[in-house]
């Protein structure tokens, strides 16, 4: 099988590697460099689509999250993947979408000898979850907005593509609800597309995004005589692009001058945290390439003659298990009692607005900044379709079409798969009794002793 190709970093993967090979991880920032994005492989002729933003309250979604283009020709169908996490769309399907979520072994990475239990636990913390995640949900509108304004930037990337004289059809997968990665596979083999970039709409890459997101893909491509020949390449990260870092410059200079005195505003990223272990024991390069966006947006901006002091945290983190540090509530409080009384919350990680931007930052962490002392608070709103960032990732998509190949099937990881239901049953009844008890013991011992040691 030949390897899996990505276009970004100019090297193939070794298909024998026990986890997606993070391409863009090899960092090549210096002071005195800016990293210029992806390679480009052969000269593209960028023409700038006219606008500000593309996004409006009126535009209309597409039956099954594709974009057609009609202009192609036989010859060859470019189609465009775009990978996102997905959200629930009703208050009903909030449990469900938490399954999905925890049962996925990227997300919570169980040892091999308690893997079994990766169904039972997803069932047992997505059930005692949903409550909590409700009332999130409840409080932004009932559901997640992000498969809409996802299909709106696909409807509005085609455009961009088809200004620059690259017809393509454009689809959306999400991870852990509709329209599925697999939902979205099938129509790319239904309309027969012979070429496909693959498009994670996370900037940096993870593990537990855009690593989950193709291992899901190579599954399916696994032992499919048509997929494991269609030629692929895989846009890994893009926080690097100037039309990226530039886009995120302009949101934060215009939102700069909503304050009375924006010179002395605290710019403050927070970005979407993951286990420490995922970067120290799995090699994850998410925040080295994080503190490179940082770095990279805060040069722009001081290239505007805008030096305002600056600080990164991690926000949504959940369980016992550490995460990267420091914590966004943390900082808020520590920011609140060195005497800031001006913010700019900056969400980095996410480019379209959902849950952790609307629920997590707007009134959580407002309501904690302003409780610690911070007087003025403000929020830079999520990309969603601002032109210049929709423009760059069309130019990301041509510059990626010269290095498609055939797309390896290895993901690294063991698949088990039970066809005997009543071994499944077994399964599932064991590993709940565990996981409920892997869950609860600590707690009950804990009280035990409090109430009556």
């Amino acid at each position: 099988m030949p390897p899996f190709h990505s276009s970004h970093g100019g090297r193939e993967m070794n298909s024998d590697e026990r986890e997606i090979t993070i391409l863009s991880s090899e960092l090549t920032l210096k002071k005195s460099s800016v990293v210029e994005g992806l390679s480009l492989h052969r000269p593209v002729h960028k023409r700038d689509v006219v606008g500000k933003t593309f996004c409006s309250v009126g535009l209309s979604t597409f039956p099954g999250s594709i974009v057609e283009s009609s202009s192609q020709t036989t010859e060859e169908k470019i189609g465009v993947l775009l990978l996102n996490l997905g959200g629930p769309d009703t208050l009903h399907d909030v449990q469900p979408f938490l399954f999905n979520l925890f049962a996925d072994p990227d997300i919570i990475r169980l040892p091999r000898l308690f893997r079994f239990l990766q169904r039972p636990l997803a069932q047992l913390i997505s059930v005692l979850r949903a409550p909590k995640s409700k009332e999130g949900y409840a409080a932004i509108g009932g559901g997640s907005p992000l498969r809409k304004i996802t299909d709106e930037q696909a409807s509005v990337l085609k455009i961009a593509l088809e200004t620059k004289e690259v017809p393509a059809n454009v689809y959306v997968a999400m991870r852990y609800w509709h329209p599925f990665t697999e939902e979205a596979v099938h129509q790319i083999k239904r309309d027969g597309i012979t070429k496909l970039v693959v498009l994670p709409l996370y900037p940096q890459y993870s593990i537990s995004t855009t690593g989950s997101s193709v291992r899901a893909l190579q599954n399916i491509f696994k032992g499919d005589s048509y997929l494991s020949r269609l030629p692929v390449a895989v846009i890994e990260s893009w926080y690097q692009r100037q039309g990226y870092i530039k886009s995120m410059a302009n949101l934060i200079e215009q939102e700069l001058h909503n304050f009375t005195k924006p010179e002395e505003v605290m710019i403050f990223f927070s970005a979407h945290g993951v286990p420490i272990s995922y970067v120290e024991n799995a090699g994850d390069p998410y925040r080295d390439q994080m503190e490179e966006c940082i770095f990279l947006i805060m040069k722009e901006l001081k290239a505007r003659e805008i030096n305002n002091d600056h600080t990164l945290a991690y926000q949504s983190r959940v369980g016992p298990v550490q995460w990267l540090k420091p914590y966004t509530d943390e900082v808020l409080v520590e920011l609140g009692q060195k005497g800031v009384k001006s913010l700019l919350a900056v969400p980095v990680s996410f480019v379209s607005e959902h849950i952790e931007t609307l629920e997590e930052i707007d009134m959580e962490y407002k309501e904690l900044a302003l409780e610690s002392g911070i007087e003025n608070w403000g929020r830079v709103p999520a990309l969603n379709c601002t032109s210049s960032f929709i423009t760059d990732l069309a130019d990301a998509v041509i510059e990626a079409l010269p290095s498609t190949m055939a797309m390896s099937t290895s993901t690294g990881t063991e698949e088990e798969v039970d066809n005997n239901p009543m071994q499944y049953f077994m399964k599932m009844l064991f590993g709940s009794v565990l996981a409920f008890v892997f869950l609860f013991l600590p707690k009950m011992v804990s009280a035990f002793n409090k109430n009556i040691l």
